[in-house]
């Protein structure tokens, strides 16, 4: 697959972080393939871009973490991990040029949902940083928040280069037409999935409970008391809850629409009264208004649902099984009417795959609950009522039901046109990368120091 493997547009990021002197020394002693193996162990600075430096010990660091993610570092030379960094590098300094701000707030946020995760992946917070052999919580905190900030100035950077690449069908074709046939990409086995989603019925009772305790906290907070300290309390907003309920937005920010509305309709300082969406109850406080964008709190308030309304949802979605079982409906008009998922609704509850936005679900890169859910049904056969637990504990009832397989396939132009389609966009993507990187390199100060000016790299960093 030689073809293929030359448009591959997403290479996996080696973060530079996470080593102590006295680990560092030892990688560059043990690493499999060092360019320079015997060079004295000198932490000087290996390169500028722009305004940020790249030391010795920041490529002993990407090693380091290479290994402690269980990786094989065979093959990857110091040359290669410092075009890397490099890279890193001319996308955050560019994005400081081009006024991208990445907010503190921000940071914290992304960064906590990071920790919480290798929390669960590890077991504490305490394995955590053992495993990244720090020592303390704090320098892990430290370490990582400025890996964190990096790597957000790199990703806004990188959407502002290709987001307005776009790709024609002819484009399309030329691009599958071109490839040789032997070299045509094999696409795994696939299904197409459906659902139907009965929600349990909230009573007005729980909803005015929620609205008179958010109007409370309203209050109190116009009386002098914190916003973000009754959002760490109170929100049910799981992700937002760190950073006391922070988010910046603009027009473009996918939030729902009425969340959207309430934001820009607020003044600096104020605090909206309690509004609905499709998550529970919010109210918003605005902190700045910065042109297009505003930065709020907000606190999320979901109303319970009682044990009752769970055993009615389940009655009404065994009945909704039953009869399209008996033949009254099908799977798909039944999802039109009595699904309360307006998502897929209008699609007779046919799901969309949210990596590549096409109705085909990839076996072996399959969301492993939704694969479980599937494991043993046959075609068209209804799965049983499923409870499922939102993140923001929305609980809900759901059938699944198979549509549709496919096989593992050589490429065909018509069956796979939005794969190939999206394999031709990265292409197209990675040309546009790489133009801005010729681009940039010639206008941003870049220095190579000592033994690594010898490296052969994939940008033209020595400017020859």
């Amino acid at each position: 697959m030689k073809f293929i493997s030359k448009i591959v547009f997403a290479i996996a990021v080696l973060l530079p972080m996470f080593a102590n002197a006295q680990d560092t020394t030892d990688v560059a002693q043990n690493t499999e393939q060092p360019v320079f193996q015997k060079r004295q162990k000198v932490d000087g600075i290996v390169a500028t871009i722009g305004d940020y430096l790249i030391l010795d010990s920041d490529i002993d660091k990407a090693y380091l973490e290479i290994r402690s993610q269980g990786a094989s570092i065979d093959g990857i030379t110091r040359c290669q991990i410092l075009g890397r960094l490099m890279e890193d590098k001319l996308y955050a300094h560019q994005a400081i040029q081009d006024s991208i701000v990445v907010t503190d707030g921000q940071v914290r946020e992304k960064m906590g949902k990071q920790i919480d995760y290798m929390v669960e992946q590890l077991g504490t917070m305490k394995d955590v940083v053992a495993h990244f052999k720090k020592d303390s919580e704090e320098d892990f905190r430290n370490d990582m928040f400025e890996i964190m900030k990096m790597q957000m100035l790199t990703e806004q950077e990188t959407q502002k280069i290709i987001e307005e690449v776009q790709i024609t069908p002819e484009e399309v074709r030329t691009f599958f037409n071109k490839i040789p046939k032997e070299e045509l990409p094999t696409f795994g086995a696939e299904m197409e999935v459906a659902q139907i989603v009965v929600l349990p019925k909230v009573t007005d009772a729980e909803k005015q409970k929620v609205i008179n305790k958010l109007k409370e906290i309203k209050k109190e907070v116009q009386d002098g008391a914190s916003f973000f300290g009754k959002a760490v309390l109170y929100t049910d907003d799981k992700a937002s809850s760190p950073t006391g309920g922070f988010y910046k937005i603009n027009r473009k920010t996918q939030f729902v629409k009425e969340f959207k509305e309430v934001a820009f309709s607020l003044a600096e300082g104020e605090i909206s009264d309690p509004f609905e969406t499709e998550f529970g109850f919010h109210i918003i406080m605005v902190e700045k208004i910065r042109g297009q964008e505003v930065e709020l709190r907000h606190i999320l308030m979901a109303p319970k649902v009682s044990d009752e309304a769970l055993r009615d949802a389940k009655e009404k979605i065994a009945l909704i099984k039953k009869r399209i079982e008996q033949g009254e409906i099908s799977f798909a008009d039944a999802a039109r009417t009595m699904s309360d998922e307006k998502e897929t609704r209008a699609n007779g509850g046919v799901l969309l795959n949210p990596r590549t936005q096409d109705t085909r679900f990839e076996l072996t890169k399959m969301d492993p609950a939704l694969y479980r859910d599937l494991s043993g049904l046959k075609d068209k056969e209804i799965s049983n009522p499923i409870l499922e637990t939102e993140q923001n504990g929305k609980k809900k009832y759901k059938l699944l039901t198979v549509m549709n397989r496919y096989d593992e396939h050589t490429a065909d132009y018509a069956k796979d046109y939005t794969k190939i389609k999206a394999l031709a966009l990265k292409e197209k993507q990675f040309a546009a990368v790489g133009k801005w990187f010729d681009t940039k390199i010639k206008d941003t100060y870049v220095k190579i120091n000592g033994e690594y000016r010898d490296c052969t790299f994939t940008n033209n960093w020595l400017k020859k």
